[in-house]
């Protein structure tokens, strides 16, 4: 067995040993056909700050993994491998390749999403010196009609000039959360690649948050769903209220799109956030549980108004 970089040509076979994959983990009737409203694997090769590797045996590719840097953020996956192979250390390479490539990026802070239930999981990512943090929910939420978020824009909408500004606000908005956090590669691809929009609140002249979303076939959302795959608010005296600002725009933009459910995850560590959310109707649709590496809370803190799925 061999590793090397997924190519475009692997595509394909990965996408379909990824649903296969966690539809047999998940129990579907028929794994084959599992999750196939959605792509984790097509947009995240594409995206210039993933990198991705494919596991090779016989000539045919047995696996598959991604590495993004947000920054001075990493997180790890999906990572997967066909069912007849697990537990043949597969998996194992495939997460040496990933690391090295965080290395390259000089990331400080990586994390992953995994199955709280399953020891194996835990126990394979510990070995890479990822840590057991946080209980993470995968939530959703019926879409309302008729909100009102106040002055919001979306990406998609903003001349050249202001696209830039933008993305100078949002940088600035991540970083204040966790030192070099920067989503403004997410925002890019996400618009380049047709996958969504970033829904932006403003305070004055000035992004208060966004939210990256996803929804369409090409993306990670699900049919029928807006996916927040990273939202985020300014620091300050006004945050919980912006926050419930940036959900009205999200759900806004859900209903503009015809979409019944919106979906986002959130660490429970971020208390504050979590409780916003319930509040709001929001229900968890799956358990994780968030590991780190190092051993630490990265922007994973209580007073955190920050929304993300590291799947």
């Amino acid at each position: 067995m061999s590793v090397r970089p997924l190519r475009k040509s692997d595509l394909a076979a990965a996408g379909r040993v990824c649903r296969t994959a966690f539809g047999t983990f998940l129990g579907a009737a028929d794994p084959e056909t599992f999750w196939t409203d959605r792509d984790y694997v097509g947009s995240r090769w594409r995206a210039a700050h993933t990198a991705a590797f494919a596991a090779e045996t016989g000539g045919e590719l047995v696996g598959s993994v991604f590495a993004t840097k947000w920054g001075s953020v990493g997180f790890l996956g999906p990572l997967t491998v066909r069912p007849d192979l697990w537990g043949d250390g597969t998996g194992t390479r495939l997460i040496e390749a990933a690391m090295a490539a965080f290395n390259d990026m000089d990331t400080r802070h990586v994390g992953l999403f995994t199955f709280a239930h399953s020891p194996k999981h835990v126990g394979l990512y510990q070995k890479f010196g990822f840590w057991p943090r946080f209980l993470t929910p995968i939530m959703t939420a019926p879409v309302r009609g008729n909100l009102a978020p106040g002055p919001t824009s979306r990406y998609s909408a903003l001349s050249e000039r202001d696209r830039a500004v933008c993305l100078d606000d949002c940088r600035a908005v991540a970083d204040a959360i966790y030192q070099g956090l920067d989503l403004t590669e997410e925002i890019r691809t996400v618009d380049t690649q047709g996958l969504g929009d970033t829904v932006l609140v403003s305070t004055g002249d000035r992004v208060a948050g966004f939210a990256v979303c996803h929804y369409g076939p090409k993306s990670e959302a699900g049919a029928g769903a807006c996916f927040v795959k990273f939202g985020a608010v300014r620091s300050g005296p006004a945050e919980d209220e912006t926050f419930g600002r940036l959900l009205d725009a999200c759900e806004t933009l859900a209903a503009a799109q015809g979409l019944p459910v919106l979906v986002a995850g959130v660490s429970t560590a971020r208390h504050e956030a979590y409780r916003h959310l319930l509040a709001r109707g929001f229900r968890a649709e799956l358990l994780g549980v968030t590991m780190h590496r190092p051993n630490e809370a990265g922007y994973s803190r209580p007073g955190v108004y920050v929304l993300d799925d590291w799947r």
